[in-house]
């Protein structure tokens, strides 16, 4: 028979098992909720993130349409006086040719890749030049090779004509087109 000092000792080394048992336990419920939560706060940070390019680009198409209605009725653009009086969305084609060829300041002043202004009639793709002005349907205002979204606006395109030796106004439909990159 078992003294009892050494059923003591048998109760303490199984008990010592079984505390090392439970920390043993312990510490893999631990790392497996630390894992859950890693998992978790991983998915959230994929959920929020997954719209921010489309809301980038949402963005700059907003800022495009916002800027391509203010562009017009810019005083580097606009007619101001000069065309029948003050009117709105009435682009002075004579300006916008000095401004094509003296744009070293504009760099990166609108924040778009293209600004051009199209005639549409008589249509045509004949880029307009200081030599060719004004028997020309596109000017170019300011142009970057890089591909991306449009958007447009209808604009008088209006500018000083000489017939029958007398100066006279000429306005024509055009479209105010601005092009900006897609967010990457």
């Amino acid at each position: 028979m078992k003294t009892y000092i050494e059923l003591f000792v048998m109760f303490h080394e199984i008990s010592n098992h079984r505390g090392q048992l439970k920390i043993q336990q312990m510490a893999f419920m631990l790392i497996a909720v630390t894992l859950f939560f890693a998992l978790v706060g991983l998915f959230l940070i994929v959920f929020v993130f997954s719209g921010l390019k489309e809301s980038a680009t949402a963005l700059q198409e907003k800022n495009a349409l916002l800027l391509v209605t203010k562009l017009a009725n810019s005083p580097e653009f606009s007619c101001g006086d000069v065309f029948f009086g003050n009117k709105i969305n009435c682009v002075d084609a004579d300006k916008v040719m000095m401004l094509k060829e003296n744009l070293d300041k504009y760099k990166g002043f609108w924040g778009v890749t293209n600004i051009e202004i199209q005639k549409v009639y008589p249509a045509g793709s004949k880029v307009c030049t200081l030599a060719n002005y004004p028997n020309c349907s596109v000017i170019k205002v300011y142009s970057l090779d890089e591909s991306g979204y449009s958007v447009s606006n209808f604009v008088s395109l209006c500018r000083k004509d000489v017939f029958d030796g007398e100066v006279s106004d000429r306005c024509e439909l055009a479209k105010l087109i601005v092009s900006y990159k897609e967010a990457s």
